[in-house]
């Protein structure tokens, strides 16, 4: 396996901060054919967010919550988002690459777990389990065809579940601090009188930045249920194409969870970049910049593919 921390990028001796490198590489020229059929060079205008967004609509399923999502249509590879822990399918990050998804003319997918932001269900009933079921029926009812799957946090976890589930139509990954098995592996790194005291009250609190209150909760049954789908002690049987962006000033969810996960992907085709100055949430202009031409680099190189 080739893993390489991209040093074209980022490293810890470069005079040039990443941001700088990716301003100059997002802003190229891409080829569009103009009415006369001449071909010529576009920024990708769209993506500086002046397009209506796309609607919120529902998916009904047998017995379960009702899922809310924004659907793009266009062309393959589609991009599919998937939000963090206690987040929704508003945030810059998924509104951003909505956006970008239009300027290219590729389809856009993005949703609510169920118990998050818009729609039903009970947020403290979740599970990994319960919310990787909704990522595999999204990806089986509304995306069609090839899949670039985009997970933030634990989304990335999810992204990873749902690609080992569904090889045949996920073709590429992206993670963005992604926190796979983190909620178990934190939780087992905390003195065991905490982890008691947690236990008694069948809740963790967890400090954080991320979220306007400053903490979040993770019930004691939430982890019980999540260490069945930890996928880090054993190889990853994922071959396509993965690209890890984590930044190192994450106080969430540390780098090294995504070099333990590159370590271990079975993928020939496997890219971490690191960001000096990267937050968890990774949802500055540069961090989002950075992102878009990491997906836009897998469209190329999955129709380039093809």
């Amino acid at each position: 396996m080739a893993t390489r921390i991209f040093s074209r990028y980022f490293c810890s001796g470069s005079k040039n901060s990443m941001a700088a490198v990716v301003l100059g590489h997002f802003w190229r020229g891409l080829l569009q054919k103009s009415s006369n059929g001449a071909v010529g060079t576009v920024r990708t205008k769209g993506f500086q967010g002046h397009r209506q967004k796309s609607t919120i609509q529902y998916i009904s399923r047998p017995d379960q919550p009702k899922l809310a999502y924004r659907k793009v249509k266009g062309k393959s590879p589609g991009v599919v988002f998937l939000p963090g822990y206690a987040s929704n399918m508003n945030g810059q990050k998924a509104e951003a690459l909505e956006e970008f998804c239009k300027s290219l003319g590729h389809a856009y997918l993005r949703f609510d777990y169920s118990g998050n932001g818009a729609s039903e269900g009970v947020f403290a009933e979740g599970t990994i389990g319960r919310w990787k079921k909704d990522v595999l029926f999204m990806l089986d009812e509304l995306a069609e065809g090839p899949q670039i799957l985009v997970g933030s946090s634990m989304g990335g976890w999810l992204m990873l579940l749902t690609a080992i589930a569904r090889p045949e139509k996920t073709k590429a990954l992206v993670g963005i601090s992604t926190a796979a098995d983190y909620f178990v592996t934190a939780f087992k790194t905390l003195p065991i009188e905490v982890r008691k005291e947690c236990e008694d009250e069948g809740v963790w609190t967890v400090p954080t930045k991320s979220n306007g209150e400053g903490m979040y909760t993770v019930s004691m049954d939430f982890l019980r249920e999540a260490e069945n789908h930890c996928i880090l002690q054993s190889p990853i049987p994922i071959t396509c194409p993965v690209r890890l962006i984590h930044g190192l000033k994450d106080e969430d969810v540390p780098w090294h969870i995504s070099m333990q996960v590159a370590e271990r992907l079975l993928s020939p085709d496997v890219d971490v970049i690191l960001r000096r100055h990267g937050q968890h949430r990774m949802a500055e202009k540069d961090d989002i910049k950075l992102i878009v031409y990491t997906i836009d680099d897998l469209i190329d190189k999955l129709t380039t593919l093809v």
